[in-house]
């Protein structure tokens, strides 16, 4: 199953972006592998202007269309998600996310932020027909500590929140791989029987 990671984030690194790998390196344990893509490495002119012929927009626009499943992080900025990542969610098809399963992540200052997420995130992954959203996570950066020698530290809380986030995209994971091992072949159309009778080509039976 390929998952992609879409950080949303204009920084790099970001709370937001570190979470995003913490969550990916959390899945490597369980055998999944992953694949990454920041939106702030995109050209920004082709980004803005939705030049979905730039051919690194394009590769970004295929690889979203190639996972089964993304999972998407953004820093929350007045009381809403990053805008380079609403332009690149903008360049995705209107069933941009159909049979996938996404995984929202956001940071912010304050668990004032929390709502974001659901009033203003989630309903664009519903818009573009993600098959499955499941339940987002918050962090607040008194949350994370980094630090280059430990690398990222979540408190308690949060930990506890990432450990059920990732069951529950495991589980996701195993269902979708079942039905897709399980769907039955799609028929083939039979072609329809066409007589010879009396075709001017049509050879007699012998007497």
């Amino acid at each position: 199953m390929n998952i992609l990671l879409l950080s949303g984030s204009p920084q790099l690194p970001s709370s937001s972006s570190r979470l995003l790998l913490h969550i990916g390196d959390k899945l490597a344990v369980h055998g999944h592998r992953y694949s990454k893509l920041h939106v702030r490495d995109l050209p920004a002119r082709a980004l803005l202007h939705a030049e979905h012929a730039d051919v690194t927009i394009a590769r970004a626009i295929a690889a979203v269309a190639a996972a089964d499943v993304v999972i998407v992080a953004t820093p929350v900025y007045k009381a809403s998600y990053a805008g380079i990542l609403k332009a690149f969610l903008d360049l995705l098809p209107q069933d941009g996310l159909a049979g996938k399963l996404v995984l929202p992540l956001a940071t912010g200052g304050s668990q004032s932020h929390l709502l974001a997420l659901d009033y203003a995130l989630r309903p664009v992954l519903h818009a573009l027909a993600a098959r499955h959203v499941l339940t987002s996570i918050y962090a607040t950066a008194q949350q994370l500590d980094w630090s280059e020698e430990r690398g990222l530290t979540l408190d308690p809380a949060l930990a506890a929140r990432v450990e059920a986030g990732v069951e529950e995209l495991s589980a996701g994971l195993r269902a979708l791989r079942h039905a897709r091992a399980t769907a039955p072949e799609p028929a083939v159309p039979a072609l329809p029987s066409r007589s010879l009778k009396g075709h001017p080509y049509a050879v007699s039976p012998l007497n």
